[in-house]
């Protein structure tokens, strides 16, 4: 877990009364609700695959990583894609705000008495005038979910695809 972050320039957003940002540097863009794919036998937190342009993407819904209720049905997320490993992820949040630059001292290290969960997803919290923002490890957020794979946009290797569970079995 980092206590401190060298960036100072966030892409913030909102997730019910929450302020989160992340590093400006791992945004790639910022895109309206996109049609979403299921993914069969995934953690509840990815919510399924996006074609972005072209390039698979897998969405990350982070009310669910952050243990919030769902969003109503009538009320669809917004996309940040996020940057990690050469490949992107999109983190579903409720509302985009703007990039915000803090100031150095406005940061410090989340609190001990958060729950580890929690702490461990946050590289910092800053305070800003009425409100706190806090700081998002898309890292830690991935790592939380089990890292997204990779996806290829050619010929599948069998060697890396996942099996399903043969229904022959009992």
């Amino acid at each position: 877990m980092t206590t401190t972050t060298t960036a100072d320039r966030y892409c913030t957003f909102r997730i019910g009364a929450f302020h989160f940002g992340v590093d400006v540097g791992r945004v790639q863009e910022v895109i309206r609700h996109q049609a979403m794919t299921r993914i069969p036998l995934a953690p509840p937190a990815i919510r399924g695959l996006i074609n972005l342009r072209g390039q698979i993407v897998t969405a990350v819904d982070l009310r669910r990583v952050l243990g919030l209720p769902d969003r109503a049905d009538d009320t669809l997320p917004m996309n940040v894609v996020v940057t990690f490993d050469d490949a992107a992820a999109s983190l579903l949040v409720d509302e985009i705000d703007d990039v915000v630059t803090v100031p150095p001292d406005s940061c410090e290290p989340p609190p001990n008495n958060l729950a580890p969960a929690l702490r461990q997803l946050l590289q910092a919290v800053h305070k800003l005038p009425g409100r706190l923002l806090l700081a998002l490890d898309v890292d830690q957020v991935l790592h939380a979910v089990g890292r997204p794979p990779r996806h290829r946009n050619g010929p599948s290797d069998p060697r890396t695809e996942p099996t399903l569970p043969s229904r022959d079995r009992p």
